[in-house]
């Protein structure tokens, strides 16, 4: 099982689909989660989302905003 990653703004669903890994523009500094992470928040800062899809991967650019990681689950809210 891949990670399940939705990344939301209040005007849309800028990615919605499963990932191998996906790295985020952390408040102090870039992180990265894989499959089975340890459950976690964190604030983001302005930045690119790194969306590895097994495939290839995909940037989605952000200003900032919050990520939440549970049971490889992993919701952004952007702004």
């Amino acid at each position: 099982m891949s990670l399940i990653l939705h990344v939301l703004t209040p005007e849309k669903t800028l990615f919605e689909g499963t990932s191998e890994s996906i790295q985020f523009p952390g408040k102090d500094g870039v992180f990265q989660i894989l499959k089975n992470h340890a459950p976690l928040m964190a604030s983001l800062t302005q930045g690119n989302i790194i969306v590895n899809t097994g495939q290839n991967n995909q940037n989605i650019s952000i200003e900032g905003g919050i990520v939440e990681v549970s049971n490889n689950k992993v919701t952004v809210l952007a702004r």
